[in-house]
């Protein structure tokens, strides 16, 4: 495995994702910054956890598609709290892949082009643009999945908003459904503007439910146009709650940690419907729901969310977009906890996704 120096000084690409120009034309082949002919690609380690600092590219050798299985070239990754949790040995001290060996990869979930197709695979062909999720290893510029962990990718959907949805959507998914949050319910979603936030606020509301969303004052307004009513976190949370919902609240879900399951409980909501995504050593001390969107993902569920996006019934916003090489400002990013949305990593047709010279 070979280093590859990350440039200093280079700009980082923070056009949204929906600016017309993602798509960005090149004059050079779309497989340009993968070495076919020698068989490398690039891709994002780290070796040690800690800081986002750790994470460095570096050249390794192309995968081929086993039995079973496609290869993408990846055009996007979107950078989830499940990758700082990894990467600053969060999981290792709870007892997630505590043993695994470094160095590591990162990266849950991507969209890309298939360019091979292993034996015994039909339904997918060569150029087929998708997207997926998979157990590590999205940060590169070419991953191997085994197909039913891919769909489709509609062709109005852009890259970066792809790249973002396969794995936080499908966590919001399974956590209101481990809820069962539907009609009649009064949802309190702590951390309402985050990725998983956002589109657990919308699923809940196609689902019947009237929401609540905790958010800093800033993504209020957003907030409302998702369907959700805003409340603001932090101290004073459980009256300002109140006085939204003086009939009480039904159901919780913790997207956010800071206190938010002590505040679910203090709003009277039932342990059996408390669930946290971040917050396990809380939800073990609470006795309430230890949430793993991860355990429960299959394609689906990914078609459906996909499909709510065509018709134009599911919003996926992404705050920002950086090249590959820059994981760790993504990763610097993410770790704020105040972003609006999804932050995706790129993967460019002109091979320009950072690295250096």
């Amino acid at each position: 495995m070979l280093r590859v120096p990350t440039p200093s000084g280079q700009a980082m690409d923070n056009r949204n994702a929906r600016d017309d120009d993602l798509d960005r034309p090149s004059s050079r082949d779309a497989a340009d910054g993968i070495d076919d002919d020698a068989g490398l690609m690039q891709a994002v380690h780290f070796d040690r956890y800690g800081a986002p600092e750790v994470l460095y590219p570096a050249v390794l050798p192309l995968p081929e598609a086993a039995r079973g299985e496609l290869r993408v070239r990846v055009r996007a990754a979107g950078v989830q709290p499940a990758d700082i949790a990894r990467r600053n040995g969060d999981f290792a001290r709870r007892g997630i892949d505590a043993d695994a060996a470094f160095p590591q990869r990162l990266g849950y979930e991507f969209a890309g082009v298939v360019d091979q197709i292993g034996d015994g695979v039909r339904g997918y062909y060569h150029g087929q643009e998708v997207l997926g999720w998979c157990d590590g290893g999205a940060y590169a510029e070419v991953v191997t999945v085994p197909a039913p962990q891919v769909v489709a990718k509609p062709p109005m959907m852009s890259w970066a908003v792809a790249g973002a949805l396969s794995a936080s959507g499908q966590t919001a998914q399974v956590a209101l459904r481990a809820l069962n949050v539907g009609r009649g319910d009064t949802l309190l979603v702590h951390g309402a503007a985050g990725g998983v936030g956002t589109i657990a606020v919308q699923l809940a509301r196609l689902a019947g439910a009237r929401v609540i969303g905790s958010a800093s004052r800033e993504n209020h307004a957003y907030l409302r146009t998702l369907g959700a009513e805003p409340v603001l976190y932090g101290d004073g949370l459980v009256e300002r709650v109140r006085e939204l919902a003086p009939q009480g609240v039904s159901v919780a879900l913790d997207a956010a940690g800071r206190g938010a399951i002590a505040a679910s409980l203090a709003l009277g909501v039932a342990r059996e419907r408390i669930g946290s995504l971040v917050d396990g050593d809380g939800a073990r001390e609470h006795g309430v729901l230890r949430l793993r969107g991860e355990c429960d993902r299959d394609r689906d569920r990914l078609r459906h969310l996909v499909d709510l996006y065509e018709h134009g019934r599911l919003h996926v916003h992404v705050r920002e977009i950086y090249p590959l090489a820059h994981a760790a400002v993504a990763h610097r990013d993410v770790e704020t906890g105040h972003g609006r949305g999804k932050v995706v990593l790129m993967v460019y047709q002109t091979g320009d996704s950072g690295f250096g010279p």
